[in-house]
């Protein structure tokens, strides 16, 4: 079920005024080793540079403490994404931009973390394609997937659902991160403009 008591009225409009700009979420998706965590941990610096409270929820970190008891299976999956995501809109509805960067290889389970935060919520396909993913490869977890190590892997073992209708694309595979990061940055400041 989706908790719709999102936070309206004075207290919304006090926090915007505080921080100079509304809360949103910015919802990175893509295959391991797309870039995902190091395009959030860039657009973080450059939003904070410009006088943004934003934070990033990466999946990495989180499924060692808040989701750490989850493993890679569909439905595991699928709790690990609505976890990010109502911690996401809480974030957002305390008037900060929430960056998460999360496999989240189930277009129904992304559509459920839109939901919790509609009113702003971005979804960025970080795009990179399966080969340019496996080249980098930085922890082997594609090694291991190939030969059988490790069960449930997205776009070997388990499907990848690539976004129908993202918000925006990111070709990571073919861009620099510098390409990348000015691509999602200009398009997190129109969006989400500063005001002050």
């Amino acid at each position: 079920m989706i908790n719709n008591l999102h936070h309206t009225g004075p207290l919304t409009e006090k926090r915007q005024a505080l921080y100079g700009h509304a809360g949103g979420v910015i919802w990175l998706t893509g295959l391991s080793a797309a870039g995902k965590s190091s395009l959030a941990v860039a657009l973080e610096q450059a939003l904070c540079a410009r006088g943004y409270a934003c934070y990033v929820l990466d999946g990495d970190t989180l499924r060692t403490g808040l989701n750490a008891n989850l493993g890679f299976s569909p439905e595991d999956r699928q709790e690990n994404v609505r976890r990010v995501a109502e911690v996401a809109a809480l974030f957002a509805q305390a008037g900060m931009v929430c960056i998460t960067a999360v496999i989240s290889p189930y277009r129904e389970a992304r559509g459920y973390a839109r939901q919790c935060y509609a009113q702003s919520f971005h979804e960025v396909h970080v795009a990179a394609d399966l080969s340019s993913c496996e080249g980098r490869d930085p922890k082997g977890l594609y090694r291991k997937a190939r030969t059988g190590e490790l069960a449930h892997f997205s776009g070997v073992s388990a499907p990848y659902e690539i976004p129908l209708n993202p918000d925006l694309r990111i070709d990571t595979g073919r861009e620099t991160l510098k390409d990348s990061l000015d691509t999602l940055l200009r398009y997190v400041l129109q969006h989400i403009p500063h005001t002050t």
